[in-house]
């Protein structure tokens, strides 16, 4: 999650990121960056094309950072392709200045998004932050969705912005 200039619009459903300037998307693709694991243990089962990792698991690919219990790796029919990385367990997803929180995250990067569910998933930006039953964050699109219910509301707290001096209102 590139740093984000417009802190008070954190997961509102509107672009978290000043548009490019020719207005176009600016889309990072991260399928075919490498994905480096550090964790306790690995199982590996080729022939059900995945790969569990578990105890201290540190993900990390292109500007993402994944810290779980557990994550599990979902390859495609290619070689090396990446499918979908799940992680279960103190979940924290970070990129730059924002942090995701859940018990449970999915981590789709050949469409770029993230969803986040179980506990109480939160995103946090400075001292921003969103909170809701789910939470799902298109990465190079820059839009996201919170849904809530009775049990988990959705929640965001946003600190405005100091003024300068010369930014008072006349």
């Amino acid at each position: 999650m590139t740093c984000i200039q417009l802190v008070t619009l954190l997961l509102l459903a509107v672009p978290l990121l000043a548009a490019p300037a020719d207005g176009g998307v600016s889309r990072k693709d991260r399928s075919n960056l490498p994905i480096t694991i550090k964790a306790s243990q690995l199982t590996a089962d080729n022939k059900g094309k995945k790969a569990v990792f578990t105890g201290k698991v540190v993900a990390k690919q292109g500007d993402i950072t994944i810290f779980s219990d557990k994550l599990t790796i979902h390859y495609g029919t290619n070689k090396n392709e990446v499918e979908k990385i799940e992680a279960d367990g103190n979940v924290r997803i970070v990129q730059e200045n924002r942090v995701g929180s859940a018990a449970h995250a999915v981590y789709d990067s050949k469409e770029g998004k993230i969803t986040l569910s179980g506990g109480t998933p939160r995103v946090t930006q400075g001292a921003d932050s969103t909170t809701g039953k789910i939470i799902t964050y298109l990465i190079d699109d820059e839009r996201s969705t919170v849904t809530g219910d009775a049990g988990a509301p959705v929640v965001t707290i946003i600190h405005p912005r100091e003024r300068k001096n010369n930014d008072a209102p006349r």
